[in-house]
């Protein structure tokens, strides 16, 4: 049920970090004979700017092209409140890439997305035109809301018949978002397909619909946590700071203060964190989308690899192949965030998804168009 990709479509994004993304040499996958329109959507994040160019096949979508930078936005924001000027020429660079490729084939249908770093910046207009200036780019600002609704249907596949309770938990660059949804009066077969309906919204309260019973935007990411908490030298420490610190931050997120049953409960984790715990757990040299997205983890497992992450120490990280140049610095902070999750809504099970905005913004856009057809998501 996951979105599709050609033999190369992915060749910028066989990495070891699959947020932000060590580049390989670009190769671009054929178009497919006789393709229709195809659709772009970017997520330029605090950490990250990645792209995906998709065309509609059936109930889901063909990728045909992908790009994935580190290029840390919001670098320097926690303390001055400004995207400074060399994050945003950094930017601006990435961008001109992702021009090029739009260019190249013949996109006309996109959406391009900034979120928590550009929320933030006092200066993020005098950037949005600088983009659009040096680049051609139009770069909307979405809000807190959008950004998690986006999160929550792109995670639509992996949700079981089963759950009756669910927790999806976006760890961002800047921000995370938790939405937690009651399934317990959709009828077990169709509650994947409910998550979709929530693109519309997630007022929607109709007999029969998923209902999202509260969902948080909390300002905190892999980023301006440990921006929080880069004055501790002990490791330890930190992460044990940074853990009870995320967690204090949830107390008013309504299900965080209510015992839940882990019988029907599930929890779908989709960020650069979660897919990174994964590959380290699978002892992914190189990352392999394939193996990551919907693997299934014990709290137990995903324990042991936080405690080797904790015992290799920062140098240890930083020379891990399996959590990659560009994301040893931050998945400390990442994995505090996680523990915290698991510390409150104790559980058995975290469903790992390698998908999120970008996914998102395509399944909107497409379902918006009518181009999907019958399927999972009809």
């Amino acid at each position: 049920m996951a979105p599709q990709r050609p033999r190369g479509a992915d060749a910028n994004e066989l990495k070891v970090d699959p947020v932000s993304g060590t580049l390989l040499p670009e190769q671009s996958a054929p178009l497919p004979t006789g393709s229709g329109q195809l659709y772009a959507a970017l997520d330029l994040g605090t950490n990250s700017c990645r792209m995906l160019i998709a065309q509609p096949k059936g109930s889901q979508f063909l990728v045909v092209d992908s790009f994935s930078k580190t290029v840390q936005l919001g670098a320097g924001l926690e303390a001055s409140g400004k995207l400074s000027r060399a994050s945003m020429n950094r930017t601006v660079q990435a961008l001109r890439i992702c021009e090029k490729k739009i260019e190249k084939h013949g996109v006309t249908r996109m959406r391009l997305v900034a979120t928590e770093a550009c929320r933030r910046a006092s200066n993020s207009k005098e950037f949005i035109k600088q983009v659009r200036r040096e680049t051609g780019l139009t770069i909307e600002i979405i809000g807190s809301e959008e950004e998690a609704r986006l999160a929550v249907i792109s995670c639509a596949p992996l949700v079981r018949a089963a759950s009756e309770q669910l927790l999806i938990v976006d760890i961002g660059g800047g921000s995370t978002e938790l939405v937690w949804i009651d399934l317990s009066k959709v009828d077990p077969a169709d509650r994947p397909k409910s998550i979709m309906r929530l693109s519309s919204g997630f007022d929607r309260q109709g007999l029969g619909d998923a209902r999202v019973v509260d969902w948080i935007s909390v300002p905190l990411g892999v980023a301006t946590l440990k921006d929080q908490f880069i004055d501790v030298e002990d490791d330890s420490a930190r992460f044990a700071l940074m853990s009870w610190f995320f967690e204090e931050s949830l107390a008013t997120f309504s299900p965080a203060t209510v015992a839940q049953p882990r019988k029907g409960f599930q929890i779908i984790g989709t960020s650069g964190t979660v897919t990174t715990v994964a590959a380290s757990f699978l002892g992914l040299r190189r990352y392999d989308r394939a193996k990551v997205d919907g693997l299934v983890m014990s709290s137990d497992q995903i324990d042991l690899v936080i405690r080797e992450y904790l015992a290799l120490g920062p140098e240890g990280r930083r020379t891990d192949p399996r959590i990659g140049r560009d994301r040893h610095t931050l998945i400390m902070s990442g994995a505090a965030i996680l523990q915290a999750l698991m510390r409150i809504w104790p559980t058995d099970q975290l469903s790992v998804a390698d998908r999120g905005l970008r996914e998102g913004l395509l399944y909107a856009q497409m379902t918006a168009d009518g181009v999907l057809g019958d399927g999972p998501f009809a």
